[in-house]
């Protein structure tokens, strides 16, 4: 087990982690948390070499994945950078990356009745506005589980709060902040049940969001 105790806080720059390799020749992975070495709930960078690919393989209970960058493929479809897409419990299907690519995957992690397949290109959907200067580009929705990306303009502050079910962050750009720390592109973050922050910016930045999802514990 890595990084399983919901109960705490992380903060994991992944820029500073080294690459494992996979099963797969040509793919590479930096584990966030993991429940076991091949199996259950897993959060991780993944980066495909091009011309790699991963043998065919089932979804027990669901996965979950943006794009950030080059293009990833399933016999399904191609998903350019900014794609977001979710495979529900039970789906399976055989990835690869004709050019190359890198991931956030999260397997395992689905609600047990969210059986909803997502495709949704980012660069291509709308902004709403937020509270204050925020926008919000809303991706999922299931019970208390909100997932969302959200533009934060340079110097905006926004009003302490706390999460109900956590929260967790990946910095797509710019500079995160809040009293704990500076969080620079590509770190991810993990903050536990009703944890309470003062989240800021200087310059402008994008976040991955997901909140309502983790144990309450």
């Amino acid at each position: 087990m890595f990084n399983m105790d919901f109960t705490q806080r992380l903060a994991i720059d992944t820029q500073q982690q080294d690459w494992q390799a996979s099963p797969a020749k040509g793919v590479w992975r930096k584990p966030l948390e993991r429940e076991a070495k091949e199996s259950g709930h897993t959060t991780s960078i993944v980066k495909y070499e091009a011309g790699s690919a991963f043998a065919s393989h089932t979804h027990p209970l669901g996965e979950e994945i943006l794009v950030l960058e080059g293009v990833f493929s399933d016999e399904h479809g191609d998903y350019p950078a900014g794609s977001y897409i979710r495979n529900p419990p039970g789906s399976q299907h055989a990835p690869f990356s004709l050019q190359g690519c890198t991931l956030l995957v999260k397997l395992n992690q689905f609600a047990p009745h969210d059986s909803s397949t997502v495709r949704i290109d980012t660069r291509n959907t709308p902004w709403q506005q937020g509270i204050g200067g925020l926008q919000v580009m809303g991706l999922h929705q299931f019970e208390h589980e909100h997932v969302a990306l959200v533009k934060w303009p340079a110097g905006e502050r926004f009003q302490p709060h706390r999460h109900f079910g956590g929260e967790e962050i990946l910095v797509l750009s710019g500079e995160f902040r809040d009293e704990f720390g500076v969080y620079p592109a590509h770190t991810w973050l993990r903050s536990p049940h009703m944890s309470e922050h003062f989240p800021y910016v200087e310059q402008e930045t994008v976040i991955w969001v997901k909140t309502g999802h983790l144990p309450v514990i």
